[in-house]
């Protein structure tokens, strides 16, 4: 599975890191202050055509004012590159299949893959398809970084990083920055963001390895009758279901449908018998699907792809919560926005604060908006205008699908004929070292993965025949949305510009990829929801299942994608009735049409937020301080199904009974400390210890449950069946166990575990010793590097509360012997649509990216405590929170 970045990076890095560790203790902060930003004067910036101020507060946030649209992304681009230009230009070396240039042969898993997938090439393939407008606004940003760039000069004046690789890039120089290296961020956005790449693999693997009816077990349908959708019935109607051959998109009849929630679970993965008089053309069948070489196949697939960095994060706690309340709810009569995005935590953050002014607003100049951008990419990514607020949650969409095809040589099987492959070779520059060649080949469904890692090449065994005379020589091929060249980058600056419903609407139009919930509220009044992007519209490869629920032949045209759904087919609702529209990651409606994803998360986060905001309504008129409180609940909703089994529990001893009793007065909350915390803890490592209890014997070690909103509502419907097969212990032969048994030895394990890890007397015990954040450099962390390079570019473990599935997702993983937090809200904001300037805000980190700036974690202890910030955005409430003032004025040298 995919390591981390920097984990993958601590080895060829050490040694750098312990002369640095030296270095570090001698010349100390005075060695990082050569990169800090110059925040006050005035500065000449050639390419500016007039004086852009750039203004300040307390917590660095900038505010710039400028009166063209060109001048304010440039002035953009600077800062941004003043703040955060390592973070910029790691990741656009990242992106481009290029981390060997800076870190030496740490970097080339990483690359290889990342030149086989193409991101940048697809990138350069887009800018042009893009208007003349953003064309322009991407250049402006361009000649600010590069600004930047030329008055630093050298790299050790840009952060402390390039100290750090000297050694293993000696003599690197920063290249200038080009709007194909924002472009390309949006593609590593994109896969992190992807929805159902882990699960089709899953699946495939574990056919033949249990039965079927345990497999249907571990996907259950999203629970529609007991958690809400997030458009209810009644406020989006759905397209008509096309005829099965025109195969409509996802469809409800006809061999591509998605069965009806509460079908048989063998059913409902397509593995039984197909219907009288079917004949979907190359399906896949159970016999294919329970060939051990079908498991080695994509085993071999899932080593392929894992050098790829996660630089949001992936699985099942990448998400967020976004929820929007009309004025009819409200102490101010308009609208209230909340929104929290949850990806992986680390130092510097995932975005950066910023404001974007038109001195004048106007059509030639439209931009006055505020909000979370990404450093390298202009424009504001989350936040508010002067009219309209918007909020994003993963919409999570199945976007990727992988196909096996029949290879000879350079030529794939397509129909009854081999034709030649796409092949290409790729030059990867090694710091230190030789530079490294790459064949890519791609077939018409994307770029072949198993050609990266050798082991991969072991899937041409056994692989499924589907009737067709094949040459036993099989590759895996990947086809995903942003392989495809699209306008993404132009409907972020629509956005911005929006002032209404009708352009909001435009403006998601344009958004192609990553797919996200859009939550919407104007100043007028309305509240909506926009599902955007592209989803594929393809048949299912094996009967009675969703499209894409498993691998597909490739030879077989039956299966290649037809096209996209329509914008206009998506769901989307202006004003519903109850006045109130929650997009936490679960199912956007009821119903199969169009077909969006069969792996929702299964909506307890939702549930959970719907029932805090009718209970808060019932009690009075909503308010910012409501809504930032609402930000912050982790009673687990799941909790309340688990927690009578527990007390039922029939224990031996004190010993085992004492840390029971502690349930008894327990509220299902997760504090990091108090009264309700040492419950917590015990609850938390009981779940644990029954996941890996129940699953752990039959599932591999990269597939065992994580303790997200599948594995809760996989134990809640269990908990219903005491006899079921996955109750019972494979490792306990002759003796066959049931759900009492599974959840006292899970108790029984649990009181073990604890006393082991904090004390014999469960009163000491408390959720914050074992639930902590580490935010770690996105390139120098891990533990293996010394204590004082850890200190210097990581911020120290932190004991925070909420845990997986609560509305405060801080997540953890059961699979793994730690409750650390490995995703997290990495901003909290909450818009007040009757009066901007009281809107809340609070970061991550900070906004600088320089280690012992003031500003490089100023914002971690109010976001670990809850806490907001104001969040000024008129010029007034701006001048009255400025604590820095710096012009920006043209100049003929750009220094």
């Amino acid at each position: 599975m995919s390591r981390p970045l920097w984990q993958r990076l601590t080895v060829p890095l050490l040694a750098s890191l312990v002369v640095l560790a030296v270095a570090a203790a001698v010349l100390g902060v005075g060695l990082t202050r050569r990169a800090f930003p110059q925040t006050e004067g005035e500065l000449e910036i050639s390419g500016l055509t007039a004086a852009v101020e750039v203004v300040r507060d307390e917590r660095g946030v900038p505010h710039i004012y400028a009166d063209t649209p060109e001048d304010l992304f440039m002035a953009q681009g600077y800062t941004a590159a003043q703040e955060r230009f390592f973070q910029m230009d790691l990741r656009r070396h990242v992106v481009s299949g290029r981390l060997s240039e800076l870190v030496g042969e740490g970097g080339l898993e990483t690359d290889k893959v990342i030149r086989t997938l193409g991101w940048r090439r697809v990138a350069e393939q887009e800018l042009p398809l893009l208007d003349p407008t953003a064309r322009a606004y991407l250049q402006a940003y361009t000649r600010g970084v590069n600004a930047y760039i030329e008055r630093q000069s050298s790299p050790s004046r840009m952060g402390l990083e390039y100290v750090v690789l000297a050694r293993s890039a000696p003599g690197y120089t920063v290249e200038p920055w080009d709007a194909v290296d924002s472009l390309a961020w949006l593609k590593a956005m994109a896969w992190d963001l992807r929805g159902n790449y882990t699960e089709e693999l899953a699946r495939g693997r574990l056919v033949g390895q249990i039965s079927l009816e345990q497999l249907g077990t571990l996907y259950p349908d999203f629970p529609q009758e007991r958690h809400p959708t997030i458009l209810s019935p009644g406020e989006w109607t759905p397209p008509e279901a096309s005829l099965p051959s025109a195969d409509s998109r996802g469809g409800t009849s006809g061999p591509s449908s998605a069965p009806e929630p509460g079908s048989d679970p063998a059913d409902r993965l397509g593995l039984g018998e197909e219907a009288p008089g079917s004949t979907p053309t190359g399906a896949l069948t159970r016999s294919w699907l329970a060939d051990p070489g079908a498991g080695q196949a994509l085993d071999a697939t899932v080593l392929a792809l894992g050098a790829i960095p996660e630089l949001l994060g992936t699985g099942e706690g990448i998400g967020s919560n976004s929820w929007v309340v009309s004025g009819e709810h409200t102490a101010t009569g308009q609208p209230l926005l909340a929104n929290d995005p949850h990806v992986t935590s680390s130092q510097p953050g995932t975005f950066v604060q910023a404001g974007l002014h038109c001195r004048t607003v106007s059509e030639s100049c439209p931009f006055d908006v505020t909000g979370f951008t990404f450093a390298g990419f202009p424009g504001v990514i989350i936040g508010h205008n002067q009219a309209i607020a918007w909020g994003f949650t993963n919409l999570d969409p199945d976007v990727t699908d992988f196909y096996l095809e029949d290879v000879r040589d350079d030529r794939v099987l397509r129909g009854e004929e081999y034709v030649p492959l796409a092949v290409r070779t790729e030059t990867i520059e090694v710091a230190g070292g030789d530079d490294v060649r790459l064949t890519v080949r791609e077939t018409v469904h994307g770029p072949i993965v198993s050609d990266v890692v050798e082991a991969a090449r072991d899937l041409g065994t056994n692989a499924p025949l589907g009737a067709v005379q094949t040459s036993n020589d099989y590759e895996v091929s990947l086809a995903w949305t942003a392989l495809r060249p699209g306008r993404t980058a132009e409907a972020v600056f629509a956005l911005n510009a929006a002032t209404g419903w009708e352009e909001f609407r435009d403006a998601a139009r344009l958004f192609e990829v990553p797919s996200q919930n859009l939550v919407y509220a104007d100043v007028q009044g309305n509240i909506g929801y926009q599902a955007p992007g592209l989803v594929p519209v393809r048949r299912s490869a094996t009967f009675g299942t969703p499209p894409g629920f498993y691998p597909a032949p490739g030879w077989d045209a039956a299966f290649d994608w037809q096209g996209f759904v329509d914008f206009a087919d998506l769901p989307y609702t202006l004003n519903p009735d109850d006045g109130i529209i929650v997009a936490a990651n679960q199912a956007v409606a009821r119903g199969a049409t169009p077909f969006l994803t069969s792996e929702s998360d299964k909506g307890y986060r939702a549930a959970r937020i719907v029932s805090l905001l009718t209970d808060e309504i019932a009690r009075g008129p909503l308010t910012v301080e409501t809504m930032t409180q609402l930000q912050l609940d982790d009673r687990n909703a799941f909790a309340s199904v688990l927690l009578p089994y527990l007390l039922d529990a029939e224990l031996d001893g004190a010993f085992y009974q004492e840390p029971q009793e502690l349930l008894r007065g327990w509220d299902g909350t997760a504090p990091a400390e108090g009264e309700q915390s040492a419950a917590a803890a015990y609850f938390y490592a009981v779940f644990a210890q029954l996941l890996g209890t129940v699953f752990d014997d039959e599932l591999p070690p990269d597939l065992r449950a994580t303790g997200n909103s599948r594995s809760m509502l996989v134990v809640e419907e269990l908990l219903a069946s005491p006899d079921d097969a996955w109750w019972d212990d494979r490792q306990t032969p002759g003796v066959i166990e049931s759900r009492d048994e599974a959840v006292r030895t899970a108790m029984v394990e649990a009181r073990h575990d604890l006393t082991r890890r904090l004390s014999k007397d469960p009163e000491d015990w408390s959720w914050g010793e074992l639930h902590r954040v580490h935010l770690r450099h996105e390139a120098l962390g891990g533990d293996a590097v010394p204590a004082l390079v850890r200190g210097i570019f990581n911020q120290e473990r932190q004991a925070v509360g909420g845990s997986s599935s609560v509305v405060n997702a801080m997540n953890w993983d059961a699979s793994t012997d730690s409750f650390d937090v490995t995703s997290s809200p990495t901003m909290r904001m909450v818009v007040d649509l009757a009066d901007l300037d009281a809107s809340r805000w609070v970061n991550q980190t900070g906004t600088s990216g320089h280690p012992f700036h003031p500003h490089w974690d100023d914002q971690t202890q109010a976001w670990v405590e809850g806490e907001t910030y104001p969040w000024p955005f008129s010029a007034e409430a701006v001048d009255a929170a400025a604590q820095h003032r710096m012009t920006l004025v043209p100049g003929p040298t750009g220094r």
